[in-house]
């Protein structure tokens, strides 16, 4: 193999380890959408977690780009369709609950301590 072959060969294998891992994460943390108790939860991960470990193995480039597309084909299908979300980030029942203050306003925090200079 040429120093081109094996650096595209090496190129391809990082980028397929990382679908691979970002794909497990997403699927890990939707995992906690379906799974409302932690014991739940942690034997569904515990079968999931196998289920990206039994094909550790495969080496071909090829097999490995059919089964991550097979696998996030099925991820997308089977997402939980009302995910969870923080209450305070994006998207969550209380993000900007409390909307910026308009301009002009003077917010002092210091409470009735200011400096009587």
């Amino acid at each position: 193999m040429s120093a081109t072959s094996i650096a595209g060969y090496l190129g391809r294998r990082a980028a397929q380890k990382e679908r691979v891992r970002i794909l497990y994460r997403k699927a890990l943390k939707d995992t906690l959408n379906w799974a409302v108790h932690r014991h739940l939860f942690y034997q569904d991960a515990s079968e999931l977690r196998e289920r990206f470990e039994a094909n550790k193995h495969v080496e071909d480039p090829d097999t490995i780009d059919r089964m991550i597309a097979d696998a996030e084909e099925t991820y997308n299908k089977f997402r939980h369709p009302d995910p969870y979300i923080v209450p305070w980030a994006p998207g969550g029942s209380k993000f900007t609950r409390n909307p910026t203050p308009p301009s002009g306003i003077e917010i002092v925090y210091n409470y009735g301590r200011e400096d009587n200079d």
